[in-house]
């Protein structure tokens, strides 16, 4: 995330409007919209092997994956927010919004410099209050490491670095050997 492109506060309605016209994504927490920086050539090949093999393995059943153009869409209390993660998992029925999703199973965010501060720590605490979601990825770019959070261990971070290590999503039955989510990234 990066600094807020306005001072003053847009409604929800004006955000989700602008966004459909707008060439660049933001993100929107609580009024306040910012844009998001670029990505790079390994953070997109990281995130689409998270998706590949997310798409392969739910095809024909009821969860869906997302890649980083869907939002998922937090209400805190009053507060709304609005974040593109990576890459996520929506399987409720009840989410039906095209632009966005309020129930992921599981999000996954591909760290950056810029963002990893964020990704580790206002976006846990806000992705950790879904209560849909059973599992929070976080995928570094610069080593190969995986931090998986979940609900059923009290979001107890579970760090995955050696190549035989395998990424497992027990709520979607899921497995990925960590040398699969780093396919083609040269670290």
């Amino acid at each position: 995330m990066q600094t807020a492109l306005e001072t003053h506060f847009l409604s929800v309605d004006e955000y989700l409007s602008g966004e459909q016209l707008s060439e660049i994504r933001h993100e929107y927490v609580d009024g306040v919209v910012y844009a998001m920086a670029g990505t790079t050539d390994l953070h997109n090949i990281i995130a689409g092997n998270f998706f590949a093999s997310l798409h392969a393995h739910l095809r024909g059943g009821k969860c869906r994956p997302f890649m980083s153009d869907v939002k998922t869409r937090l209400q805190l209390g009053e507060k709304q927010i609005f974040y593109y993660p990576d890459v996520m998992v929506a399987c409720d029925p009840r989410d039906t919004n095209a632009f966005f999703k309020d129930l992921p199973k599981v999000i996954v965010e591909v760290l950056s410099e810029s963002t990893e501060r964020t990704d580790r720590s206002e976006k846990f605490w806000n992705y950790t209050q879904i209560e849909s979601l059973e599992e929070y990825v976080l995928a570094s770019q610069t080593k190969k490491e995986v931090t998986v959070f979940r609900r059923s261990q009290q979001w107890k971070p579970e760090v995955l670095r050696l190549p035989e290590h395998e990424l497992h999503l027990p709520s979607l039955s899921f497995k990925m050997p960590l040398h699969a989510v780093y396919e083609g990234v040269d670290l």
